[in-house]
């Protein structure tokens, strides 16, 4: 079973369009979009673990250029 999360994410301005785009590259997204409201692009990711996810969020997304913060925000089922 995969561990899944939506990632919030704040951009400098101006850049949420390459965000999202390079954002959707990154092996794990499975989607990159921007939206309006207080944060820029919402991805929602993958990875077989909890572990997993957090080193895709902090070494691979985190390193998009022109995200300022990031939230994540697992997936859970009830």
């Amino acid at each position: 079973m995969t561990v899944a999360a939506y990632i919030l994410i704040q951009t400098e301005l101006g850049e949420a369009a390459s965000v999202a785009r390079a954002a959707a590259e990154v092996p794990g997204v499975l989607t990159a979009e921007d939206v309006t409201g207080p944060y820029d692009v919402i991805v929602k990711a993958e990875a077989a673990t909890v572990d997993e996810l957090g080193k895709l969020v902090v070494s691979r997304i985190q390193a998009v250029p022109g995200i300022t913060r990031t939230l994540t925000c697992p997936i859970v089922n009830l």
